[in-house]
């Protein structure tokens, strides 16, 4: 199948042949995958003989997303796809060491290309594994400094022929007793930076509007329920993601108060997911298949009316379609704000014009958060540069 690039991706992946190593700074929104898609086809229909290309992500949930983005894509006709994490999958997956080299050895014998896709919490088994790589893609990048994931990003980024870093928000470091990205002899430059107001004057995002919402405090402080209730129906909201301080502080928003009752006879469903309590739609604990199988669905239909609550597993990464607001109930580093603005500025109907980020605001977080929000929006969508959160001690 034919890929589609649009300018800036195009800038993105010239940046790559250009460079064997490097970061690719990208907006959220601005279709980081496809430049690795690209750039992969690129090499397999160049290079005629067996090649490993490997991407890294931040979650299993996003290495089957990535996954499934590559195959609606790439012909497997002679490339064969290994997961390597802990979770389910319909693909070969495996963390044994002896097995992932088995599997790209045999391929790469056969003059066949294999692509894994791994998380960081598992990358260091692909180094146990003792494989060559010739091409890795590290998705959300700024991950990788990480502690405990740190060293098998620089093993990599040194024994591997080609490196990429793919990142929205970059995560510096000030001290040398902390990695951070701007260590060129690891993550090398900065190869390509797009920046966020080229890609809403060119119509491929949305810009964010921020709404501050007073609410009472004081002896007329309401529960987090009215708070949300309020936000919700003042802003005529259909679709809307809320970032909640803590999954305690879900489990009783919805059991604790009447919030779910009032969002149906509101006409919305109500779903949650966290780490702690898995997926539940509607009061029915589902898979997080079926989760996120139903979130899409609902966000396509013009007419369905929901929210979706979560702490932090949908801040990063997840393509979610139709999402037009995001709450915060807590506040977040740079990074963390970004990444949250990220899921509700990508294009939907021709009647959403923007992505509205919405900061219910009753207490002191609520006022820190509103200020963190506010200058995340001035640093990405009015001077364009991306926003990078800094390690200093």
């Amino acid at each position: 199948m034919t890929v589609t690039l649009r300018p800036h991706q195009k800038e993105a992946v010239n940046a790559m042949w250009d460079n064997n190593k490097g970061q690719v700074i990208i907006p959220t929104g601005g279709g980081k995958t496809i430049c690795m898609i690209e750039d992969a086809i690129t090499n397999m229909e160049l290079i005629n003989r067996g090649q490993t290309f490997v991407v890294v992500a931040p979650r299993i949930l996003l290495a089957e997303q990535l996954c499934s983005e590559f195959l609606e894509l790439i012909d497997t006709t002679h490339t064969h796809i290994i997961h390597v994490h802990s979770g389910e999958t319909s693909h070969f997956s495996t963390t044994k060491a002896e097995k992932i080299n088995l599997f790209v050895n045999t391929a790469r014998t056969a003059g066949e290309n294999v692509i894994i896709f791994t998380t960081y919490h598992s990358l260091h088994r692909l180094q146990e594994a003792d494989i060559e790589v010739n091409t890795i893609y590290f998705d959300e990048a700024h991950n990788s400094v990480q502690r405990n994931f740190f060293p098998a990003t620089e093993y990599f980024a040194a024994d591997s022929d080609r490196c990429y870093f793919f990142t929205a928000t970059p995560k510096h470091s000030l001290t040398v007793f902390k990695p951070g990205m701007n260590d060129p002899e690891v993550y090398g430059q900065v190869i390509c930076n797009v920046p966020a107001p080229k890609l809403v004057e060119e119509g491929y995002i949305l810009p964010p509007k921020v709404v501050v919402k007073e609410l009472p405090q004081g002896e007329y402080k309401q529960t987090d329920s009215q708070n949300l209730l309020e936000t919700i129906d003042e802003n005529s909201l259909n679709k809307i993601l809320v970032a909640a301080r803590s999954t305690k502080q879900i489990v009783k928003l919805l059991s604790e108060s009447d919030f779910a009752l009032q969002l149906a006879h509101r006409g919305y469903s109500c779903m949650y997911i966290t780490s702690k309590t898995g997926a539940v739609i509607d009061g029915q604990k589902v898979n997080r298949e079926k989760f996120f199988e139903t979130l899409n669905t609902w966000g396509k239909d013009p007419e369905k009316k929901f929210v979706v609550l979560h702490h932090s597993i949908l801040s990063e990464g997840i393509n979610v379609s139709g999402l037009e607001a995001v709450l915060f109930m807590r506040n977040m580093d740079y990074i963390g704000i970004s990444q949250s603005i990220g899921r509700v500025i990508r294009l939907g109907g021709a009647e959403k014009t923007f992505g509205l980020v919405c900061v219910p605001v009753w207490d002191k977080v609520g006022i820190g958060t509103a200020r963190s929000v506010q200058a995340v929006v001035d640093t990405v969508f009015q001077q364009g540069e991306p926003a990078i959160s800094v390690v200093r001690r």
